[in-house]
């Protein structure tokens, strides 16, 4: 009989030894302090750097804001692409009048850009295979800015061999 406990078996399998494996892990924090209220910053060079600090040549990376109003997406590194995000997103959130938002009336001004984010995503994982990371063909990190003026950071923990 097999039981379950937290979504594994617990019954061991005749004939396999259990190897524990250790591999490495690395974390690096990124802090942005954009001027302007919004922007998109391809930060893939930082993370190909960090990648190379880290040793790893087979695992994962995992890239995210870590604030509420800023995201981390992959996409194309082409103006008229980001111009459309822009116009998208405004059309879909816009920042005025600010008195159309609840959250506003706690004495913020930025439920626009909590929206924002919550459409553009918090985070990315991207594979890194032969010490580089796995993108198709033009794919690049962003970091989005929808509530700029103030520092925030983004993680990077990149785990594997």
């Amino acid at each position: 009989m097999m039981a379950e406990s937290e979504g594994c078996l617990s019954r061991p399998i005749r004939g396999i030894k259990a190897v524990k494996i250790r591999m490495k892990s690395y974390r690096r924090e990124l802090w942005f302090d954009v001027p302007t209220r919004r922007a998109f910053i391809n930060i893939t060079p930082q993370i190909e750097s960090c990648l190379q600090a880290s040793g790893i040549t087979e695992g994962l990376a995992l890239v995210n804001a870590m604030h509420i109003t800023a995201s981390v997406f992959i996409n194309d590194d082409e103006s008229g692409l980001h111009h459309d995000y822009e116009t998208w997103l405004e059309q879909l959130a816009p920042h005025e009048p600010v008195s159309r938002y609840q959250h506003n009336r706690t004495g913020e001004d930025n439920a626009d850009a909590h929206i924002k984010r919550q459409v553009m995503g918090r985070e990315v994982v991207v594979a890194v295979t032969a010490g580089h990371l796995d993108f198709g063909p033009w794919e690049q990190i962003f970091y989005g800015e929808f509530d700029g003026g103030r520092k925030k950071r983004v993680l990077v923990k990149i785990i594997g061999d």
